[in-house]
């Protein structure tokens, strides 16, 4: 990734304005871009299916798990988007908390905003929200396909070939309710993409399990569903509820696999993935700015950004929630204190350890199966 080890240990770099922008990437605006895959494909002749049992579980329950995104889903309903964004937005601490106190600053960069121009920030703010959802989806899509290639073992084979057709579903709903039910949307941001081609390029196959697995779908699961009990839009809702169904037994999928394989590796070894995780929580963290937004609507990002990373503990509560699958996670891994806990000290640096203790996800993803809760009520 682009940034060096010694940023990692100053937090006054990394929680620069100018670090944040200084990113870029010109391939986010191309129809496709390529990254190299340095990853080798293996085969593997031992079919014995169960030599991991709680892979095996985790793949039978994915078998019944399966949804159709155009019939399960009601396409029929109309969004209103000035309701729903009205509804996100009185929840959004960034618009009541630090962009509104920049707002009254003499100068500011809303200075001249009236209501049909914060309107349609929210509006823009959901737009390039759910744009991120639909990239890292595919960016999930990708990964998975790669895990099916390069994991040596038949049954996280078994069970990433049916995480695919999950991503693949994901993509298509996301893309399609942004097509027919937003007016706006957004190309992949630049922190997101420099993450997912870092993911692809590794050519270890955990590390793109701790990228994609545990990261990316980690953030993603906490993001959808705090997403899902703000919103009052149906749609929406029902949508989202049943990808983080899906979700779930991804992120449990890659705690299962990882914590057999790390319990094999060196410490340096285990440091180099400390370091990994902590570069894409990061990367995840920088692109919730949505610098893209605020440029989009004539606005100088860097003031806000500045106000964003200057808000109070309880303002950033939101983008706090959001490592809240990570960090439990990540101590399941015995990645949070291994060597004398480099990683629980970067995660307090960026106030999130503070999650350490809950529930780690292979051992809740049952209970987050809206799918089959759906079900038992019909039936």
């Amino acid at each position: 990734m682009a940034i060096r080890e010694d940023q990692l240990l100053d937090p006054e770099t990394f929680n620069s304005v100018e670090t944040i922008m200084a990113v870029t990437d010109p391939s986010i605006e191309e129809e496709c871009s390529t990254v190299v895959n340095n990853a080798d494909t293996l085969f593997t002749w031992d079919y014995t299916k169960g030599a991991r049992p709680r892979l095996e579980k985790l793949y039978e329950k994915a078998k019944t798990s399966q949804w159709n995104g155009e019939t399960d889903l009601d396409w029929s309903i109309e969004v209103d988007v000035e309701k729903t964004t009205a509804d996100l937005g009185a929840a959004d601490a960034n618009f009541t908390g630090p962009i509104a106190r920049l707002a009254e600053e003499p100068g500011n960069p809303f200075a001249h905003f009236g209501d049909d121009e914060w309107q349609q920030l929210r509006i823009e703010s959901q737009g390039w929200r759910l744009s991120q959802f639909l990239h890292g989806e595919q960016g999930a899509l990708v990964c998975t396909a790669k895990i099916v290639e390069t994991v040596p073992w038949i049954d996280a084979k078994y069970y990433a070939s049916t995480q695919v057709m999950d991503e693949a579903r994901h993509v298509e709903v996301f893309a399609k309710y942004l097509n027919e039910k937003w007016p706006s949307q957004y190309p992949v941001n630049v922190h997101l993409k420099t993450l997912l081609d870092d993911i692809i390029a590794d050519s270890r196959w955990d590390m793109t399990y701790l990228g994609m697995q545990i990261m990316v779908e980690g953030l993603a699961l906490a993001a959808f569903g705090f997403t899902a009990q703000i919103t009052n839009e149906p749609l929406l809702k029902k949508l989202l509820r049943y990808v983080m169904a899906d979700e779930a037994r991804h992120v449990a999928f890659g705690v299962l696999s990882l914590q057999e394989y790390y319990d094999g590796l060196t410490n340096d070894e285990i440091l180099d993935r400390q370091v990994f995780a902590f570069e894409a929580a990061l990367r995840m963290r920088d692109r919730l700015m949505q610098q893209e937004v605020f440029e989009r609507m004539g606005v100088d990002s860097r003031p806000v950004i500045q106000a964003l990373l200057d808000a109070s503990p309880d303002e950033k509560m939101f983008q706090r929630l959001l490592f809240s699958k990570i960090v439990p996670n990540c101590k399941k891994l015995g990645l949070l204190d291994a060597g004398d806990g480099w990683l629980r000290d970067r995660f307090t640096d960026i106030g999130v350890i503070e999650f350490e203790d809950l529930p780690s996800t292979d051992d809740e993803y049952g209970a987050l199966d809206e799918v089959e809760k759906d079900r038992v009520d019909v039936g």
